[in-house]
């Protein structure tokens, strides 16, 4: 049975789509963009800023399924831009370590959900 996951400690979705689902032991996080949930407001100061939020929204999503980023089986990242692909990178590394690290693609397109730079979606091994 299928399990819907949300919480008020992420951005609410906006569109027909829950922040993540649950089910058979798999949980799969919607993608997530740099909206602060508190504000409701994008964080774009930097791609640092930017990721760093979307990455928070993904561990508040975690959390409320009772689970942390060491459950992430893989991570789909897309970017606007290839140019920020180390910057990106350096802030994705400080939530996945090198050992732990989930199975991942981070791959351009052209444009994203308003006109952000990073979105992540992820699945995770629930417990």
């Amino acid at each position: 049975m299928k399990m819907i996951v949300n919480t008020s400690d992420a951005p609410n979705p906006v569109g027909p789509y829950n922040q993540a689902t649950h089910h058979q032991g798999v949980l799969y996080i919607s993608g997530q963009i740099a909206i602060d949930p508190a504000t409701g407001e994008l964080v774009k100061d930097n791609i640092e800023a930017e990721t760093h939020q979307v990455l928070k929204n993904i561990g508040a999503i975690l959390r409320a399924a009772g689970l942390s980023y060491q459950d992430v089986l893989k991570c789909s990242v897309f970017v606007s831009d290839m140019g920020n692909y180390g910057r990106i990178n350096a802030v994705y590394a400080q939530y996945f370590d090198e050992e732990n690290a989930p199975a991942r693609e981070l791959v351009e397109v052209s444009a994203l959900p308003k006109y952000v730079n990073v979105e992540i979606s992820a699945i995770a091994a629930a417990k």
